[in-house]
């Protein structure tokens, strides 16, 4: 047996290089080495939970040397000790050595046999040979001496000034390096504060346009302070145009009102029934005495593990449904898990005989008092972080738990993660009001797909309903009556019967065709994300799939599936669709979606970035495999290869000499039921239809993205929400183009949301739409307004609207 090493740092990659480097130099001895470094493969962090993991994988018997690189991986491991049992705790050893030589060393010292504090001492002299031969290096001087350490001095320019986002990215760099930093407003003449503690920098209220000043000392301080101020010029990696403005749903806090003031409706459908509350009830502090210091820290310490990893993992699944800057805000929660400034207040509670439970209470709340007195608005939103994490922590420490998913009735809230909304079960929740929000967004988009009625941008006062109180939604309208009168009250609940009725005779219907009153028929498939969706999409009635987001296969995972996945895959799709078309859309990702696999520059605006067929003709051996796999396919069962994203010609027809390569593969001669066609999803795509219509069998129109590009409105933006509408004349216009352009070369569909849309269907029918494709659940209704459609009728409405000058004066016209 020998002594273990563990190695920590915030990149995995680094990590078993390193590990890779010592190894080479036992010369075939075996020593026991685990790693715990990053969150995943491409996600820098340090986990404590995962230290504490590696810890017990090296130990022996013999000890555990644990050695670090910088900053937080030195406070995981603090902490990662603390969780550990007695016995164990008692034979591990911190090594401040450097990571890499203090590893190949350490390593060395543990295959001779040397015990764990000598294996230690060895290391922390790991540097000796280079100093007694290069010898010691005097700091060079920096930009500004100025008292003790290095200054430095930047304007910030985000317009929410150093708000969470960009507080946690100064907070990381600083804890990056072997740097002391501290910061003050120059502005206001604050303080100086630690500027490793995001409660500290929010504390200074530092806006749009205060100067703010940095003081660093340490080793690595001319390097942090460079780092720093290159951060700042970069506006803390923060997109000024919008980004900045966007509060993801999971952060739930106060924030502006849909730009027209008023609510929105956002899924269609009726609902009443109690008002209930999304947000979780005061935690109940037990009265107990308090155990030994040592045992209360003990307890916080894996309380805070806990809510680590479960951070980390809802950060993975936002940045991967719905974009890293969304993500981001989760960086802030996890750096107020390891706020120094925090920590060392509940410490000296319980130091001083408090319970972890009631020490981490008192201080999260008075943590949540500074925010809170910060004059910036917008800063003091910021104590709903701090609340929502301190509360995380404590009900882990109590083991108490309660969601969104036990409601039942009128879900009421400021917003819903992605994840919330997933959870809510339709046959509990009759409808959603939310204080914010946005029609397009992630959250709102699967409550459609559950057929939850949504009304969004409330305004807070919305928050500010009793609990039980009778509430009733239009989420078609978007209107909501609070405690409505009882004459009211039966006119909607007979409404609701009505609607649910007329929805239960759709379902009957939805095996039938569809077919306008003058005998047009219009094809109405389903969008799907899997097999499951597949089988229910078959289920409800739809006649073909016109959307299979095959990214669902790519993400959340670390290498790229290959060729016989795929196919299998979407074979068990097809058959699950028994034999009906499916429409296989290629990697639409990057950007806004990262890739674990295929790791990509941060970039200012993902959005207009490198996505969709952009991404994959970068990397094209991606394309090439689903390619192959999709003819393969289509060789057995009617397919559609639609690729995403497209803008110019030259971009179709290099997917296309991409698709002739994979048939020629897999085959002498195209599949004869093999179809190719694009995404619309960019105005200029729509402005020139004809000229792409003579390279496809068909278009299909995604309206989020081209409504988003259309208006320059930001689907995840809820400040510009009421922007964002497809029944915009200008985006009507958009669809109508496309329809005129493609019309006697190709066919033309509609897969984004607003074929689901009822009122909307008159309209795509009349600009010549052939088939729509929507959410499985929507099949059954969609068929139902197909059939009360005249398309002469349609065609007439459709020119009328082209006076209209809004999306509200295209709703007045329809009725």
């Amino acid at each position: 047996m020998t002594v273990g090493l563990v190695v920590v740092s915030h990149s995995r990659a680094l990590a078993r290089a390193a590990v890779g480097l010592a190894q080479e130099m036992l010369h075939g001895k075996q020593i026991k080495i685990a790693v715990a470094a990053g969150l995943d493969d491409t996600t820098f962090g340090t986990d404590a939970a995962q230290i504490v993991d590696a810890i017990m994988a090296a130990e022996q018997g013999e000890g555990v040397v644990v050695l670090m690189d910088l900053g937080s991986a030195v406070l995981s491991a603090e902490l990662a000790v603390e969780l550990l049992d007695d016995d164990i705790r008692k034979r591990v050893v911190l090594c401040p050595a450097p990571l890499v030589e203090g590893l190949v060393v350490a390593a060395v010292a543990a295959a001779g046999g040397a015990g764990a504090e000598e294996v230690a001492a060895e290391a922390a002299g790991a540097l000796a040979g280079k100093i007694g031969h290069l010898g010691a290096v005097a700091a060079t001087p920096g930009p500004d001496v100025t008292g003790e350490g290095l200054t430095g001095s930047f304007v910030v320019a985000n317009p929410h000034g150093l708000h969470a986002r960009p507080a946690a990215r100064l907070v990381q760099e600083v804890r990056r390096r072997d740097a002391h930093a501290l910061i003050r407003n120059r502005t206001a003449d604050s303080d100086w504060v630690d500027a490793g503690s995001l409660s500290k920098i929010a504390t200074l209220g530092v806006r749009s346009g205060d100067e703010v000043e940095v003081r660093i000392s340490g080793s690595q301080a001319a390097e942090a302070l460079e780092h720093v101020l290159a951060l700042a010029r970069r506006n803390f990696d923060e997109a000024l145009t919008d980004a900045a403005l966007t509060t993801p749903a999971s952060a739930q806090h106060v924030g502006t009102p849909s730009a027209h003031g008023g609510p929105i409706g956002a899924s269609p459908g009726l609902g009443i029934g109690p008002a209930r509350s999304a947000r979780r009830g005061p935690v109940s502090i037990p009265d107990v005495p308090a155990e030994e210091p040592a045992v209360e820290w003990r307890r916080l310490g894996k309380a805070i593990a806990t809510v680590r990893r479960a951070i980390g993992q809802l950060r993975s699944r936002t940045a991967r449904d719905v974009g890293e800057a969304e993500a981001s805000i989760f960086d802030a929660h996890q750096l107020l898990l390891d706020d120094d400034a925090l920590l060392d207040d509940v410490r000296a509670r319980i130091d001083a005989g408090g319970s972890a439970v009631a020490a981490w209470s008192a201080a999260v709340r008075d943590l949540g008092a500074e925010f809170e007195a910060v004059p910036d608005p917008y800063l003091q939103a910021r104590a709903e972080d701090v609340a929502a994490v301190g509360d995380q922590v404590l009900r882990a420490m109590l083991g108490s738990s309660a969601s969104a998913a036990e409601s039942s009735g009128v879900l009421i809230a400021p917003d819903l993660t992605p994840a919330e909304a997933a959870e809510l079960d339709p046959a509990r929740v009759c409808g959603v009001l939310l204080a914010f929000g946005s029609p397009h967004a992630h959250n709102v988009i699967l409550l459609r797909a559950k057929g939850i009625p949504v009304v969004i941008g409330a305004g807070p006062e919305a928050l500010a309903i009793s609990d039980g109180t009778t509430i009733a939604v239009n989420g078609t309208r978007g209107e909501y009556v609070v405690d409505p009168r009882e004459d009211v009250r039966a006119d909607f609940e007979a409404r609701v019967a009505s609607v649910a009725q007329r929805q239960r005779l759709a379902r009957d219907r939805a095996p039938e065709p569809a077919v306008t009153r003058d005998g047009i028929a219009v094809g109405v498939g389903a969008n799907v994300g899997s097999v499951d969706d597949a089988r229910a999409a078959a289920a409800l009635g739809a006649e073909f799939a016109g959307l299979v987001r095959t990214e669902f296969l790519f993400l959340g995972r670390h290498d790229a599936p290959d060729v016989e996945e795929q196919v299998a895959v979407y074979r068990k799709i097809a058959e699950s669709l028994e034999g009906r078309r499916i429409t296989l859309r290629t990697l639409d990702v990057g950007g806004d979606k990262p890739l674990e696999f295929l790791p990509a520059p941060a970039e200012m605006n993902p959005f207009l970035g490198v996505r969709g067929i952009r991404l994959s003709l970068v990397h094209r051996e991606l394309l090439r495999d689903q390619l192959v796999a999709i003819v393969q396919v289509a060789r057995h069962t009617p397919v559609s290869v639609m690729f995403p994203m497209v803008s110019t010609l030259e971009e179709i027809l290099t997917a296309r000499e991409l698709l002739a390569d994979a048939i020629a593969r897999t085959g002498r001669t195209q599949p004869a039921d093999l179809q190719v066609g694009m995404m619309v999803e960019v105005p200029a795509a729509a402005l020139k239809a004809a000229t792409f219509a003579r390279h496809v069998d068909f278009l299909s129109i995604g309206t989020n993205d081209l409504t988003q590009y259309a208006l320059a409105a930001d689907r995840n933006n809820d400040a510009v929400a009421a922007l964002g509408d497809t029944f915009d004349p200008g985006v009507l216009a958009l669809i109508a183009a496309t329809c005129h352009g493609a019309a006697g070369r190709a066919t033309v569909s509609v897969c984004g949301e607003f074929a689901a849309d009822e009122r909307a269907v008159q309209l795509l029918v009349g600009m010549g739409v052939g088939a729509l494709s929507v959410t499985p659940p929507a099949v059954p209704v969609t068929k139902e307004a197909v059939r009360a459609v005249d398309s002469c009728e349609a065609r007439r409405l459709v020119d009328e609207l082209r006076s209209a000058t809004g999306a509200e004066d295209v709703r007045k016209r329809l009725g």
